[in-house]
């Protein structure tokens, strides 16, 4: 019998080889972990690889974060924007005025001049 613990384990102190207790793996907050954030397929492939792109970050520590993202916003960006350009696509909405469809109330405020 040798004087080591066998792997995994790792004898406490003040304990022989043969009463080694398990090690459990220590907790690094830091560590990359999945989010586990649903998501549903929106029907446009162009979108959906982009959001399928968003469990990349899943794999990165934080700093690793913004490249995935700013990626993502960008092919988002290129899809929206592939989607008005395509012939016979229609245009912009039309603004909407600030108050919807009813004017704004009138102002009781008057200048005393």
């Amino acid at each position: 019998m040798t004087d080591s613990a066998p792997e995994g384990l790792v004898a406490a102190p003040g304990t022989e080889a043969g009463e080694a207790a398990a090690v459990e793996p220590e907790y690094d907050p830091a560590a990359p972990a999945p989010l586990n954030v649903p998501r549903t397929p929106t029907g446009n492939a162009e979108v959906d690889a982009q959001l399928d792109r968003l469990a990349d970050a899943d794999h990165l520590a934080t700093d690793g974060h913004l490249e995935v993202y700013e990626d993502v916003h960008r092919g988002l960006r290129d899809a929206l924007i592939a989607l008005d350009a395509r012939p016979g696509a229609p245009g912009p909405p039309a603004p909407v005025p600030p108050f919807g469809n009813r004017a704004p109330a009138p102002s009781y405020h008057q200048s005393r001049s």
